[in-house]
Parts: C-alpha cells; structure tokens; sequence
C-alpha cells in the first residue's frame, strides 16, 4: 500500500523535512496513547504546538514536560508507547527526529498489528512500511494509511498539521475502543 504519488512509508519519512518527522513521529505517539492508563491527549498538546511553530527550543522543553506527564502504567504496550516518548530528541535536527519518526512508525504498526485478529507474520510490518502491506489486518492497514496521510499533509507546511491532529484524533479513538473491546472480553 503506497501513498497516492507512489511513495512508499519509508521514503516519505526519508523525504521529510524537521516539521513533517516532528510530525509523523508524534502523531503515531499520539495515536498509541489510549494504551497508557491515563488519558494523555493534553499532555502533547504543547508538544504539538511547538511542530506548528517550527521551534526546536520550545519542542526539547514540551517533550520533556510530557514524559514527565504521561510517566503511567497502562495496558499491553504501554511500556512501548512510552519507549517512544523517551527516545524522543531534545534537539530539533533531522537527523534526530527522522531516527525518531522511523522508530515511532514501526512501533505504531506493531501496536497496531498485534490488536488485528490474526497474528501479524515476522517481516509484515516492515514490509508494509516498504509499499507492501499484502496481509495486513485493518487495524495495522489503518495504521498504515493514516501515517502516510499524516506525512501527506504535513509536506505542504504548517497548515497540514490541522489534519495530522484530526487523524492522530481519529487513529486514537480506534485503538481505545478496541482496546476498551478486548478488555470487556477478557
């Protein structure tokens, strides 16, 4: 499954600017949060807007104060959705942010994927991330589209972080009701 020019997730990531990896790398943060135990939404919101205004003095200070914030046990993964908060850069270079944004995409994909019905095969999430997502379950298919439109948006400036939010919004209120399904039916 590649974006709509052709590209697939990896070489978006690789063809990100700081805004777009700050982005893409929060939004898949954001997304996961309903894996912690408290509701972190307003933890990222001046980490959000810090990506909106470019500022890599006001970003390393918004992460920093959210892991502070989102320091909470949580259900299956939680220990990941924080490993991504932790490994986020205090500095603002693309360097730093692209190793994060890749990392916090495959992590993303495997949350996702292991809340699919069936198990995800060794290599899927990898291979999704190349342009072949042959095998995925809806939610780690999700996912997947919603990180490609994410970087979609944000390639066009600071005006297309409205709609990473919504689908960062949108990705979260999915995997909460799963997660809230699944805790119902254990």
């Amino acid at each position: 499954m590649t974006s709509g020019n052709g590209r697939s997730l990896l070489e978006l990531i690789d063809g990100a600017d700081e805004r777009g990896l700050a982005a893409a790398g929060l939004a898949c943060l954001d997304r996961c949060l309903p894996l912690l135990a408290t509701d972190g939404g307003d933890a990222l919101r001046p980490v959000w807007a810090a990506v909106a205004r470019g500022d890599g003095n006001a970003w390393g200070e918004a992460v920093a104060k959210a892991r502070v914030a989102l320091d909470a046990d949580g259900t299956e993964g939680a220990g990941a959705v924080r490993g991504m908060l932790s490994a986020a850069p205090a500095g603002w270079t693309a360097e730093e942010l692209r190793v994060w944004a890749h990392a916090c995409s495959g992590t993303a994909l495997a949350l996702h994927g292991r809340f699919d019905a069936a198990e995800v095969p060794d290599g899927l999430v990898e291979r999704c991330r190349a342009g072949d997502a042959d095998g995925a379950g809806p939610l780690l298919a999700g996912e997947l589209r919603r990180q490609q439109a994410v970087l979609a948006s944000v390639a066009h400036g600071p005006t297309g972080l409205r709609r990473a939010r919504e689908l960062s919004v949108e990705g979260g209120r999915v995997l909460r009701a799963v997660v809230s399904r699944r805790a119902r039916t254990a």
